[in-house]
């Protein structure tokens, strides 16, 4: 099934239910310029907007398994970063926080970053500040977007692991004194019960090369983090080889009080750093 297809099979399913487009796209939460666009392939949909169709129009367990697999197969966008700053940034924290209140998991490998869910204010504004094009009125919308996205880690109906390599917590894209209160933000954050940190140590040889940030949402759909584009893979096989790559740096990372005293070993040699130079 393809793009055009699966538009025209949702249009169907719509029109047996009886339900007008407009009361459809607002149960959906999109516009109903958006679903005309899908329904006549013009826009192709996410597997996140194929359940939100189906959910509106009330198909049954089985017909959404069926439909949910298709889109799965046939859904992987690409949507440059400049297309998100365009169409704000705060925007995106926020739809970033729909999805993330009807997840149950979500696993997070950071090579480069810490992860969003886990900055600090401060740490927030010193990345989003080198982007010299970014208005302070965008900055500080999306820091406090991005902030009260942070109110997940507290649901305890939700699991969220987290897997960071040492160099993204010795790397001084942001100064000593900001690296050192996003790491004690990272040991507090990770003596929360639902939240599981952990750190993948330079010293330790791989069998794995971390190419690049990548999100997993209950193993139903995958973001990956590339330089000019945000990249949404959902086909299940595809979603596998993420999980298992995910699953193997965990392995290799240390948890628990070591993954503490490891960050405490690089906040104090920042802060040495800090007070030689």
């Amino acid at each position: 099934m393809n793009r055009s297809e699966l538009g025209t099979a949702l249009r169907a399913l719509r029109n047996a239910s009886g339900k007008e487009a407009k009361a459809v796209a607002r149960s959906a939460v999109m516009s109903a310029s958006k679903l005309s666009k899908i329904e006549t392939g013009k826009l192709a949909p996410s597997a996140d907007d194929v359940d939100r169709i189906l959910t509106a129009i009330g198909v049954s367990d089985d017909v959404k398994a069926e439909y949910m697999e298709a889109a799965r197969a046939v859904a992987t966008e690409a949507t440059a970063w400049r297309l998100i700053q365009r169409a704000g940034l705060h925007k995106a924290q926020q739809r970033l926080r729909d999805v993330e209140a009807r997840m149950s998991l979500l696993r997070v490998f950071q090579p480069a970053l810490v992860p969003g869910l886990l900055q600090t204010p401060e740490y927030m504004r010193a990345i989003l500040s080198r982007h010299a094009d970014l208005s302070e009125a965008t900055v500080r919308e999306t820091i406090s977007a991005r902030l009260e996205r942070q109110q997940v880690l507290y649901d305890q109906t939700k699991t969220l692991r987290f897997v960071i390599t040492e160099p993204v917590l010795r790397w001084l894209i942001v100064p000593p004194l900001v690296m050192a209160g996003q790491l004690d933000r990272l040991v507090t954050v990770s003596r929360l019960p639902n939240v599981d940190v952990r750190v993948v140590p330079l010293g330790q040889p791989q069998t794995d090369i971390a190419n690049h940030a990548f999100v997993i949402r209950d193993d139903r759909a995958v973001t990956v983090e590339t330089v000019h584009a945000e990249v949404v893979v959902t086909d299940p096989r595809d979603v596998a080889v993420y999980v298992d790559k995910f699953e193997g740096f965990a392995r290799h990372a240390v948890e628990g009080s070591d993954m503490q005293s490891l960050l405490t070993t690089i906040r104090d040699d920042l802060l040495r750093q800090r007070e030689s130079g």
